[in-house]
């Protein structure tokens, strides 16, 4: 027998239900009368089940083409109806299968071997109803096509027109973005004047989009003959976004001249520019290390009522700290604190960027303390900042314990503050363990193989120059 479980030792039952014998128990039969239920007759059959639910059968599989020729699309399309109607497979009725058939077919074919699969699809299977995404399969293969005209691209809209599907600014969207895609911006711009003539103007969407292209591949004069001609052509003017664009683009262009005529035209407008157009400009004049023009945004950001937000004092903190006003930044520290926006990372960093700049790699490491104390964890670019620094500040040895730390914590070397560290452990005749740092770049993938080693060789060639010279013992 097993043994009685601990839970069950000890434990006290009822003794009026379990010691005593009820004389009505031992007496009487346990049922005096049957229930009703059971007098009815069980059946000697099973109860039958319900037949199986029949499975459809399976779609037909997609066709894929190997070859333009239209006479092999056209052949493969029809053993394909033949072959389904065989093996009573279902043709989907949903016109996404055979849209995906033309797409297939358009990769690499013309748009006018299309437009006959097309119309062989139709007339083969006449169940297939073309829907508005059938043609603009048609419209994008046309717009890809290198055609010095938009005759293709016409022929395509006129055929959505004649199937009912005139063109709206859907169409009109996926014209220009396929025509950017073949670089045909100017037939993009050709278009949209053709349809705006046609009450059929392109949405905001469409407008930034192009906007967007040719301030990334044009002259800021193509872009500003663009937004003219919109507005005078075609009724089209440029709303927020569009400015933010333009803006972004003559800032990364460090044309901070463009930038504020745009600001100005943005007031004209009566748009009020908003905290990424002041942050966008910011980071222009950063770029250009004009940490008084830095300043004197974020100024008249407040003026005009625009709250700050963290992008905000980072890009100040990190003008100022380029610039050379380090001490300057660090006062918006308790500023940012006290406006809700705690430093993080970015902001410690830059700050350690802007003080070993100056040659102050010490305060730069006690930075790092404090910036730790308060619950911020540094990351790579941090490192690599101080690396940086105490290498280019004679802090070898500083600079030696921080890299064991970066190794220890996986840490990528970036290709300035890998440079750097070699060339002071080669000044100090530490060649050795430059190999190693090289060994660690390499083994870490923070530099290709190639690159790692070009730049040790250069260093090791200019230590044997300097030795030459008598400038390195």
């Amino acid at each position: 027998m097993g043994k009685i479980p601990p839970s069950f030792k000890g434990s006290q039952f009822p003794k009026s239900t379990l010691l005593k014998t009820p004389q009505s128990l031992s007496q009487t039969p346990l049922l005096t009368e049957k229930p009703q239920h059971f007098l009815k007759k069980i059946p000697n059959k099973r109860p039958s089940k319900s037949p199986p639910t029949p499975h459809p059968p399976p779609p037909p599989p997609s066709l894929t083409f190997t070859t333009p020729l239209l006479s092999d699309a056209k052949s493969l399309f029809n053993s394909l109806i033949t072959t389904t109607t065989t093996n009573k497979h279902t043709i989907p009725s949903d016109p996404r299968f055979f849209n995906s058939i033309l797409q297939s077919y358009s990769a690499i074919s013309s748009p006018h071997d299309s437009i006959s699969l097309l119309n062989h699809m139709i007339k083969t299977h006449p169940p297939f109803c073309p829907n508005q995404s059938t043609f603009h399969i048609i419209l994008s293969q046309s717009c890809k096509l290198h055609d010095p005209t938009l005759s293709s691209v016409h022929q395509a809209l006129n055929l959505m027109a004649s199937h009912g599907f005139p063109p709206d600014k859907i169409a009109a969207d996926i014209a220009v973005r396929s025509l950017c895609s073949a670089d045909r911006a100017e037939h993009a711009i050709e278009l949209i004047k053709e349809l705006s003539l046609k009450n059929c103007s392109p949405d905001t969407y469409t407008y930034n989009f192009l906007t967007k292209y040719l301030c990334k591949n044009r002259t800021v004069s193509a872009v500003n003959g663009f937004i003219k001609d919109m507005r005078e052509f075609c009724n089209i003017k440029p709303d927020l976004v569009t400015y933010t664009i333009m803006i972004d683009n003559v800032c990364n262009g460090k044309n901070l001249r463009e930038a504020t005529r745009l600001l100005g035209v943005l007031a004209e407008e009566g748009f009020k520019p908003d905290c990424y157009v002041y942050n966008t400009i910011m980071k222009g004049h950063c770029m250009l290390s004009q940490g008084g023009e830095v300043l004197s945004v974020f100024k008249k950001m407040q003026e005009d009522g625009v709250e700050p937000d963290m992008v905000t004092y980072n890009t100040l903190i990190y003008g100022l700290s380029k610039a050379g006003r380090v001490k300057q930044a660090k006062s918006f520290l308790n500023v940012m604190a006290e406006m809700g926006h705690f430093p993080d990372a970015v902001t410690y960093t830059s700050l350690m960027n802007g003080m070993c700049r100056e040659g102050n790699s010490v305060g730069a490491m006690t930075l790092l303390e404090e910036m730790e104390a308060k619950g911020c964890s540094p990351n790579s670019c941090t490192y690599n900042t101080l690396l940086h620094g105490l290498s280019k500040g004679r802090l070898l040895e500083k600079a030696i314990e921080l890299f064991g730390v970066m190794k220890a914590g996986g840490m990528e070397l970036e290709t300035g503050s890998y440079g750097t560290f070699l060339r002071a452990l080669c000044k100090k005749g530490k060649v050795a363990e430059a190999y190693e740092v090289f060994d660690y770049a390499v083994e870490s993938k923070s530099l290709t193989e190639v690159a790692a080693y070009t730049n040790l060789e250069t260093t090791l060639k200019w230590l044997q120059k300097a030795r030459e010279q008598g400038l390195v013992v």
